[in-house]
Parts: C-alpha cells; sequence; structure tokens
C-alpha cells in the first residue's frame, strides 16, 4: 500500500550509508553512499534521500513529499562493542546502580573457579531517587535539579581529564 510519498529506511554504517526508498508509485530503489562525502555532502542520509528522490544536490526536499523515515546506525554499536566510544555515564533509578553488572548470572562455565565478567560500557554511575510502578504510574519524581547537578559534575569531571590529558 502507498501513501502517494516517499517512505525512507536508512542504515548508517561508519563506511556506507544504505538507503532504501519506496517510491510514491511503490516501486523499490536503493542507493548505497559513503558516510563521509569528503565536502561533497553534510550528510549521508539526507544525500540518498535527494537522490532517489531525484533532486539536484543541495536542492531543498519538498514538503510534504515524505510519509517516513526510519533510521538505524551501526555506527553507535560498534563504538560500544569495540570499546571505543566516549567516556560514558549511566543514569540509573536508585538501587539499580549494579543491575547491569548483577546481569542474568549466565555463566559459560559453572564450575569455573574465576568468573571472567565483562567490563561495562559506562565508567560511572549517578542513581536517580525516582520510582515508576508496574503499571506506568509514577511513584516518585526525580529531582531535576539535583539530576542536573550530578550531570554538571559528570561534566567538569570531563573537563578536567580532557585538560589532564591534552598537556
Amino acid at each position: 500500500m502507498t501513501s502517494g510519498r516517499f517512505d525512507f529506511w536508512i542504515d548508517r554504517g561508519g563506511t556506507f550509508t544504505d538507503v532504501v526508498a519506496r517510491l510514491p508509485d511503490g516501486r523499490i530503489r536503493v542507493e548505497k553512499i559513503l558516510s563521509d562525502g569528503a565536502g561533497a555532502y553534510r550528510d549521508a542520509a539526507v544525500e540518498g534521500i535527494r537522490r532517489l528522490m531525484d533532486l539536484a544536490p543541495g536542492a531543498p526536499i519538498p514538503a510534504g513529499a515524505i510519509a517516513t523515515v526510519k533510521m538505524g546506525t551501526t555506527v553507535a554499536t560498534n563504538a560500544l562493542l569495540e570499546r571505543r566510544g566516549d567516556r560514558t555515564l549511566l543514569l540509573v533509578t536508585r538501587g539499580f546502580r549494579d543491575a547491569l553488572r548483577i546481569g542474568y548470572q549466565a555463566r559459560p562455565d559453572i564450575f569455573a573457579r574465576k568468573i571472567v565478567k565483562p567490563d561495562m560500557l559506562y565508567e560511572r554511575v549517578a542513581e536517580v531517587a525516582e520510582r515508576l510502578r508496574a503499571d506506568g504510574t509514577v511513584e516518585a519524581e526525580p529531582d531535576l535539579g539535583i539530576v542536573r547537578r550530578d550531570l554538571a559534575a559528570w561534566r567538569r569531571s570531563l573537563a578536567r581529564w580532557a585538560s589532564r590529558r591534552s598537556r
């Protein structure tokens, strides 16, 4: 079923960006372009959309011509898996600081004397005093002032780290 407008599905990777389009007439077209346009274009996803709409480079995209754009990326996932992303702070509900470290207690060798756990993807944890019930109702709202204070402290620690590193 077509809407008479374009639908786009985009996967931005570290090297290539794949853009799939359903044209207004229902046909499917695909474009694969470099994620880094090296000055030829600013954004690979937008460039892919322009190409599939047969627009000139840099031309504005007509308002109302697109029904949907759904985009995913492997860039962030790969950075996390390869442990080469930015330093990260995990904000979590108070009392759940260790939930990700504990995990499911799954062990490949149940009789191993030394259990080696993977490093966490985050560097530090800040707990937020808030609580939701199982039905989604709010039992305790977070104090946004305290959350902002914790985030500001994290930013200051990053700035100090970057300053020491650049010396």
